[in-house]
This record gives structure tokens, C-alpha cells and sequence, in this order.
């Protein structure tokens, strides 16, 4: 990868880490992820009447890929309403890198080299060990663990089917824009379902929190749909989970959880396979 290309994917993963972290700062979690989608529906709103319309090349794409951005936030929303911040996005944002880099190499039949298959193994040992740093959860935890693989799969099938789509819209921002504008009002809809007209005065106090991770949320994922225009789907996917390191920051800063020696070594492991994905590119 390019050193641009690096940069935004970094940049991605620092904001992903810290929208995320806004969201399970709050107990009304459902209400956060509501102004969420609402702040990225109206972004969305505005760009597609500046940007040109993807190819028709792209609708498959994006289409399928608002299916699985609804089943990632419901099962986020799950896990986060199940477990700690500081176990669950690990878990959630590690399953997928190892999974792009095999579908992205046996299915979609992109070349990886050896240097970034090297930094692709060592990153995702360093988020394993980040999510297991506590030891291996218990059947109390099994749901919320359940929720977070669930959403670590659906993050790699959506990795794989935007990388591969944008390559078809000539048009990344058009393509970005669609998408959130398809997927963003479903969320809402259900959570006015689920809690009727009351849940209107639980989400007037949210709205700022909400509104900013929404915007954070949008410009990540944008980041990271135009580097996955310009560099192979599996060096990326991984290189954005690096946002777990900042993730653990956070749960140890804000919500007093602990780091401890484990997830110390484990970030050092992640950021060592940053370097071997840096060093063994062009």
C-alpha cells in the first residue's frame, strides 16, 4: 500500500475507535445508534445530489452491502448491550481480517504477497491476544461473544463486498453516499418499532453524541471504502483493525477498564504487523 493509502486507513481505524467508543458511553445504547444513522442518512442526503450516480455496475453491490450495514449495527448494538467495550470491539473488529485475506485470495483471486500475508498473520495474533487478554470467556458470555463474532463476519463479508463494488462505481464518494442513504433510515425505523412514540424523548438528550458519531462514522468508512480502491482488500482490512489498539485506550482511559500486561503485548503485536505491512509494501 501507498503511504496515502495507509494514512487514510489509519486515520479510518482512529475515528471508527472513537464513534465507537461514544456509542457504548451511553446506557440508552439503541438511542445513540439512532442519531447515528439519522446524522449519516442526512450527510448521505446531501452528497448524492453533488456526486455523480455509481454504475449501474455497482447496485448489486451496494445494495448487498446495505443488507449486511443493517446486520453489523443490530449485532454491534447486541454485543454492546452484552459486554464490556474493551473485549467486544476487539472481537468484533479481529474476526474479520483473516477472513478477507482468504476469501480475497481464494475466491476473488487477488495476489497477496508474502510480506503482507506476514503483517496479516501478525496483526491478527495481535488481536487475538487483545480479545483473549482477559482469558477465555465464560457460557455467561456467550451471547454477547456470539453477538461480536457475528458482527466480526459481517464486517468481512461487507469488506469484501465494497472493496469489490467500488471498482465498478467510478465513484467513490457517489458510491459511499447511495449506500448510507439505502441503509441509514432502516435503524431508526426499527428502533421506532421496537419503542413506539415515546422513544422520541429519550433520544432529545443523545443528539449530540449521536450527531458526532455519526459524522465520525461516515468519514471513516469513506476513508476506508477510497483506500480499498487503491490497495488489496486484506492489507487494508487489517491495517484498519488497528483501531482495536486505540479501542483499548479508550476502554482503560474513559471507562476505567483494564489494560494489564496481555493487551499491552498484544498492541505492541499489532503495531509490529503494521511495520511488516509497511515495510513489505512498494
Amino acid at each position: 500500500m501507498t503511504g496515502a493509502v495507509s494514512a487514510a486507513v489509519l486515520t479510518a481505524a482512529v475515528l471508527h475507535a472513537v464513534w465507537n467508543g461514544l456509542a457504548h458511553g451511553v446506557k440508552d445504547k439503541l438511542a445513540v445508534f439512532t442519531w447515528i444513522n439519522l446524522a449519516c442518512t442526512g450527510v448521505a442526503a446531501v452528497l448524492v445530489c453533488f456526486t455523480p450516480v455509481p454504475d449501474a455496475g455497482a447496485w448489486p453491490y451496494i445494495a448487498a452491502s446495505a443488507v449486511l450495514q443493517v446486520a453489523y449495527q443490530l449485532l454491534l448494538l447486541r454485543a454492546y448491550q452484552l459486554g464490556d467495550f474493551g473485549q467486544m470491539y476487539p472481537i468484533a473488529r479481529g474476526t474479520s481480517p483473516l477472513l478477507v485475506a482468504v476469501v480475497s485470495t481464494t475466491v476473488l483471486g487477488q495476489s497477496l504477497p508474502v510480506g503482507d500475508m506476514a503483517g496479516v498473520a501478525v496483526i491478527s495474533l495481535g488481536l487475538a491476544g487483545l480479545a483473549l487478554a482477559d482469558g477465555v470467556p465464560g457460557r455467561a458470555a456467550l451471547p454477547a461473544l456470539a453477538a461480536a463474532v457475528g458482527t466480526g463476519v459481517v464486517i468481512a463479508a461487507y469488506t469484501v463486498v465494497d472493496g469489490t463494488g467500488v471498482r465498478h462505481a467510478d465513484t467513490v464518494v457517489g458510491y459511499i453516499a447511495w449506500l448510507f442513504l439505502i441503509h441509514g433510515p432502516v435503524l431508526p425505523l426499527i428502533a421506532w418499532v421496537r419503542r413506539g412514540r415515546s422513544f422520541g424523548a429519550r433520544l432529545r438528550p443523545m443528539w449530540g453524541r449521536g450527531l458526532t458519531g455519526g459524522c465520525l462514522s461516515l468519514l471513516a468508512y469513506g476513508l476506508v471504502v477510497w483506500a480499498q480502491s487503491r490497495g488489496d482488500l486484506a492489507a487494508v482490512a487489517a491495517l484498519r483493525e488497528t483501531g482495536i489498539v486505540i479501542a483499548a485506550l479508550i476502554g482503560a482511559v474513559v471507562f476505567r477498564e483494564r489494560l494489564g500486561r496481555r493487551r499491552v503485548t498484544a498492541s505492541a503485536t499489532v503495531l509490529l504487523g503494521i511495520a511488516v505491512l509497511e515495510f513489505a509494501g512498494p
